[in-house]
């Protein structure tokens, strides 16, 4: 009896979500769509502690679910999805740990070179952060995923990997500086411009809204510079966790904001 019964709670259960779901896909249907994305990919750790794993393996789960998430992005039309995947203070974690995610990082990439979705896509994959920090087999599947993927024009897929906001914005004026010093650039030519010329994300336009997940609700040091007139999302589940439903909410919420961007 009681299979019987767990059986039907969970159809009742996804039969809900379904409707749902389809509830809330016509709310957001005709409405504008972000054209630059932020995911910060938070709570993977803290899945994995609550289901009594080790950390990696939320990790784990969270590349897998990953996945998922990029489709849905790509199915509304998101032309740039920036992800923020790891930091240059998340080297400062146990160092079984940091090897366990840089060898998720690199079987990601590897994984996204060999995804046929990728190529009929057109994905342009790109690193950014200070990848020269990261060990030499995780910068080579950055590389063989780059080159792969470089004459690719639908969509541009960042993955920000040992990136900072404010490393970002010190390379940045540290290259500008050098070129003041060759003679290349006076001071009086430094323009925000100038300035948006050199950061990792130089030619592309700023993400219209930022997702964390897991509930906490700051940018640590993401897109510093870029996310001025972000908006910003904040979703209480862990991104192993993160549901079309919540992806669905957070765009409603972008399209119910009156983006005046100061003015």
């Amino acid at each position: 009896m009681l299979p019987r019964v767990y059986r039907l709670f969970d159809w009742l259960v996804s039969k809900t979500y379904r409707v749902y779901e389809w509830y809330l896909w016509k709310q957001i249907e005709n409405g504008p769509k972000p054209r630059h994305i932020g995911l910060i990919l938070d709570g993977n750790r803290r899945f994995a502690e609550f289901h009594g794993f080790k950390a990696y393996m939320g990790h784990e789960k969270g590349a897998e679910n990953l996945e998922k998430v990029l489709l849905w992005f790509w199915d509304i039309g998101v032309e740039i999805t920036t992800i923020y995947a790891f930091s240059t203070e998340n080297f400062q974690r146990p160092p079984e740990e940091v090897r366990e995610i840089m060898r998720i990082i690199t079987e990601s990439f590897e994984d996204l070179l060999k995804d046929e979705r990728i190529h009929q896509n057109q994905v342009k994959i790109r690193a950014i952060g200070q990848l020269h920090l990261l060990p030499d087999y995780v910068q080579e599947a950055i590389q063989n995923a780059e080159e792969g993927t470089k004459d690719y024009e639908n969509y541009v897929l960042n993955i920000a990997i040992g990136y900072g906001g404010r490393a970002e914005i010190l390379d940045a004026f540290r290259a500008i500086a050098k070129k003041i010093k060759q003679g290349i650039l006076s001071p009086e030519d430094i323009t925000e411009g100038i300035i948006e010329s050199h950061l990792y994300t130089a030619g592309l336009p700023d993400p219209d809204l930022i997702v964390r997940t897991s509930g906490e609700e700051r940018l640590s040091g993401f897109l510093l510079w870029q996310s001025a007139y972000s908006e910003l999302y904040f979703v209480e589940a862990c991104f192993p966790v993160f549901r079309k439903i919540d992806f669905w909410r957070a765009i409603r919420t972008f399209q119910q904001r009156d983006r005046r961007f100061g003015k």
